[in-house]
């Protein structure tokens, strides 16, 4: 198949283009600045600019909707909150002008902040209902995109919503393990909130059996099927690496300060499962496991 990935260059697009690429596939990348590749196509993008570059959708047959600015990589403000918010659906808006009539399936991103940041000890699954906060409000525009760009064009459509991605070069876990690994390690907040996680390649499976399987369509949920909260997940982590967790936790309000609203990321609590399922069995169904892997 040939199929094409927004969001290429970033931690989940490389891998599952990677995978794509193994498998056999042709696989392009949208990219806002030219690169190049033995394997992989790439071409330059520009939805600002009102600009695609000459090719880029003939005759792909899947395109994999991963654009968009890190929720987390700076502060929250108006213009940010636009940013993000337009990276993903203004994104999809102008490939919609483009689509070509070979195009068959989208497989659309998204994230577990659909059923918003802060959800205490409620357990979410593919049927809960949309958040009210600013993370849930992207994730429903995003959606919402996706949607329609599947029924204008007819095609099939599965979203994933992404939880926590557990990947030694990128993302959240180096961050988190940062400190631990300098023995500075410790739980934010109460430490009580929940964290749902998955790892890099149970979560590109799930992305490439979305691709490769016409029986797949729908809203998924891309996390393990194990949750924990902050302090076990700091924790664990700490002894995976053979440290040791000695510091009292960081104040909530001291993140709120250091954050702002932005905050609610590291704080907020977030128990989701996947009642759908697209892989029968996950190679990492275990926080310990995973860590051991991605550390080992």
């Amino acid at each position: 198949m040939i199929i094409l990935i927004t969001g290429g260059g970033g931690l989940i697009g490389r891998a599952l283009a990677n995978k794509l690429q193994r498998a056999g596939h042709e696989v392009r990348i949208l990219s806002r600045s030219k690169r190049q590749s033995a394997d992989l196509k790439y071409f330059r993008w520009d939805y600002k600019k009102d600009f695609l570059e000459a090719g880029a959708l003939d005759g792909v047959e899947v395109l994999v909707h991963l654009a968009g600015e890190g929720i987390a990589d700076k502060r929250w403000n108006q213009n940010r909150k636009r940013e993000i918010i337009d990276s993903r659906v203004e994104s999809l808006k102008f490939l919609e002008k483009h689509a070509p009539k070979t195009l068959k399936t989208l497989v659309g991103g998204s994230a577990i902040g659909f059923y918003g940041g802060n959800t205490d000890a409620i357990i979410n699954d593919e049927d809960s209902v949309n958040g009210s906060d600013f993370m849930a409000q992207t994730c429903y525009l995003w959606e919402k995109s996706e949607l329609d760009f599947a029924e204008k064009h007819k095609l099939r459509l599965a979203i994933i919503r992404t939880g926590i991605v557990l990947d030694k070069k990128g993302g959240a876990l180096p961050k988190i393990a940062l400190p631990v690994k300098y023995n500075f390690g410790s739980p934010l907040g109460t430490g009580n909130q929940w964290m749902s996680w998955i790892h890099i390649e149970d979560l590109v499976s799930m992305f490439y059996e979305s691709i490769v399987n016409p029986e797949i369509s729908g809203i998924y949920n891309g996390v393990a099927p194990e949750a924990v909260t902050n302090r076990n997940f700091t924790q664990i982590l700490a002894e995976v690496l053979n440290k040791r967790i000695w510091l009292p936790a960081v104040p909530k309000f001291l993140l709120k300060i250091l954050l702002g609203e932005m905050s609610v990321v590291v704080t907020g609590s977030s128990h989701v499962k996947n009642c759908r399922v697209i892989l029968k069995n996950f190679k990492f169904p275990n926080l310990k496991a995973a860590l051991q892997n991605i550390f080992g």
